[in-house]
């Protein structure tokens, strides 16, 4: 399993990369995406919503069940990957695939980063799952 360093991570299994400031990518840990199975579709209906932390944002369903997305941090969510959404790129395995990467789910407007505070980093995350 891959956790990197420069991410803050949740025990739901979002993982938090900041840029730009306020700024953050939201998606989920190559260890859920290893236990959802391949995806087939990944649902984000709030875009333009102010969520708050722990709040459900979205779905993610693989072949044999679906999951909740919750928000790492509160904030406003200002896009969703147009590659995994169906009305564009529609390409859900990229979560499997690169999920640190190509396959962020939604990239959010911080509301307040001392939340940050409250996630852990690769090391406690990589604990978390063993």
């Amino acid at each position: 399993m891959n956790f990197p360093d420069n991410l803050k991570y949740t025990k739901e299994h979002e993982w938090v990369r900041i840029e730009d400031g306020n700024i953050a990518y939201v998606g989920i840990t190559d260890f859920a995406q290893s236990e959802l199975g391949e995806l087939v579709y990944v649902e984000v209906d709030t875009v333009g919503e102010t969520i708050d932390k722990d709040e459900v944002f979205g779905t993610v369903e693989a072949v044999k069940t679906t999951s909740d997305l919750y928000m790492p941090l509160s904030g406003k969510i200002v896009e969703f990957n147009p590659a995994l959404d169906e009305n564009e790129g529609d390409d859900p395995t990229l979560v499997n695939n690169d999920p640190y990467g190509e396959g962020w789910i939604v990239k959010i407007e911080l509301s307040d980063a001392s939340q940050l505070d409250d996630l852990m980093d690769a090391p406690a995350y990589t604990e978390l799952v063993s």
